[in-house]
C-alpha cells in the first residue's frame, strides 16, 4: 500500500543546532533535517529562513526548499533581518566611531536597516554622537536600562519584525534585553542561561518571539571584529554604504572620484558645509584605504 503524497507546508526556522533545523509551522515546531541537495548546491538553511517542509512522523520533517531571502549574514548565520540593533555604550567602554561606521557600512551593503541604541546615559551624555547618526539617516534611541528611560520607544520598534543585536562586550546588550523583554530571562553580563550556553557548550542562533509578531535573534554575542572578518567589498562600493553621501554622488568634478582627497568633490564639500559629519567622512577615508588593498580577484 503506497503512502499518500505529503504536501509541503511553509514555516520559519527558529533554531539551528547540530544539523537539525527547528521549523515553526503555525503552532507546531518540527525538528527537521535538510535535503542533501542543499549541500551539493553549497546552500545552508539559516535561522530566519522561510522554508518549505515535508512533515514526516509526528514532530519531524524535512526541509525541501528555502524561499528567497531579502538579506543574510554569514556570522552570525541569520537571514531575513528587518533590522540590526547596534548597542553602543555612552562610556565604559568608550564608543568607537570607526567600528560603528564599519558595521553600518556592512549592514547597508547587506540591505539591513540599522537601529542605533545608545546605553548608559546615566553615566555620560551620548546626545551629540547620537545626533550625528540621526542626521545620517539612522534610527537612534538613548536609553538607561536600569531606570527604564527610553525603553518604551525601543520596545515598540522591536516588537515588529526580526531583529539581531550586535555590540561589543560591556555595551549593555543583556541589560537592555532584560529591560525590554523580561520574560526572556537573559543572564546579565553572561551568556544566555535560557540557551544553556557556556564556555564548553554549543553556540547557536535562536529566535524568541516578542509576543506581538516580532522576533529577537539571540546570537552568540558577536562582536564588531567577528562581524567584519566575514565581509569583503571593493573600495568603489563603499560610497553607497554611507546614506548621507547619496545626495552628493555623481556631482563630483571627476568621474570615479574616491571622495577622499580630490578637488571639487561634492562629498568633501558636503563635509565642509556641515551636511556630512566630519567623523563619518574620516571613517569613510580610513575604511576606503583598507578596502583599496583588496583586489577584485581576492573576493
Amino acid at each position: 500500500m503506497t503512502e499518500p503524497n505529503v504536501q509541503p507546508i511553509q514555516g520559519l526556522i527558529v533554531k539551528a543546532l547540530g544539523g537539525f533545523y527547528y521549523v515553526l509551522t503555525g503552532a507546531e515546531v518540527l525538528e527537521c533535517r535538510a535535503r542533501g541537495v542543499f549541500r551539493k548546491e553549497e546552500i545552508s538553511p539559516m535561522v530566519g529562513d522561510q522554508v518549505m517542509v515535508e512533515p514526516a512522523q509526528p514532530g519531524k520533517g524535512t526541509v525541501t526548499a528555502i524561499l528567497p531571502r531579502k538579506n543574510s549574514l554569514i556570522r552570525p548565520p541569520v537571514a531575513n533581518l528587518d533590522r540590526l540593533a547596534m548597542v553602543v555604550s555612552a562610556t565604559q567602554p568608550e564608543p568607537n566611531v570607526l567600528v560603528i561606521d564599519k558595521l553600518t557600512a556592512i549592514a547597508a551593503r547587506r540591505q539591513i536597516p540599522v537601529t542605533l541604541i545608545f546605553t548608559k546615559m546615566d553615566l555620560a551624555d551620548p546626545g551629540a554622537l547620537a545626533e550625528i547618526y540621526r542626521q545620517a539617516g539612522y534610527e537612534t534611541f538613548l536609553v538607561d536600562s536600569l531606570r527604564g528611560e527610553g525603553i518604551d520607544g525601543v520596545r515598540q520598534v522591536l516588537e515588529q519584525g526580526l531583529t539581531a543585536f550586535c555590540g561589543n562586550s560591556g555595551a549593555g546588550k543583556s541589560s537592555l534585553l532584560n529591560a525590554l523583554f523580561p520574560r526572556l530571562e537573559l543572564a546579565t553580563g553572561d551568556i544566555s542561561k535560557k540557551l544553556g550556553r557556556g564556555r564548553h557548550t554549543t553556540r547557536h542562533v535562536e529566535l524568541y518571539a516578542t509576543g506581538k509578531g516580532g522576533y529577537i535573534a539571540d546570537t552568540p554575542g558577536f562582536s564588531a571584529v567577528e562581524f567584519l572578518q566575514f565581509e569583503r567589498m571593493l573600495a568603489r562600493e563603499l560610497e553607497n554604504c554611507f546614506p548621507e553621501f547619496r545626495p552628493f554622488l555623481g556631482k563630483c568634478r571627476y568621474t570615479g572620484c574616491s571622495h577622499t582627497a580630490e578637488r571639487d568633490c561634492a562629498v568633501r564639500q558636503g563635509v565642509a558645509d556641515g551636511q556630512i559629519a566630519q567623523s563619518r567622512h574620516q571613517s569613510y577615508c580610513a575604511i576606503y584605504e583598507e578596502l583599496r588593498q583588496i583586489k577584485e580577484w581576492q573576493l
